[in-house]
């Protein structure tokens, strides 16, 4: 799976989640970028995108990751990619 593709399915779990059709999510993109981002909406984010792409994270890998391009590699190497 590409970038792009994830990029592409992200877009719409994280409107959804953040309750924002306003947000596109770009590999510079973190949680203080965005006002609904607050930390309960983080937890709902990473289990929506496990869910989406049926992969599983460590506390540790999520609390490592600084914007959205680091959570897309981090889903692309559990993918395989």
């Amino acid at each position: 799976m590409t970038e792009q593709e994830i990029y592409d399915r992200l877009t719409p779990l994280f409107q959804d989640v953040l309750d924002n059709d306003d947000v596109v999510p770009t590999p510079e993109l973190t949680a203080r970028d965005v006002d609904e981002w607050d930390s309960l909406s983080h937890i709902r984010l990473v289990v929506a995108v496990e869910q989406d792409f049926g992969v599983s994270f460590a506390a540790a890998e999520i609390a490592r990751l600084e914007n959205v391009g680091q959570f897309v590699a981090l889903i692309r190497s559990k993918l395989g990619a």
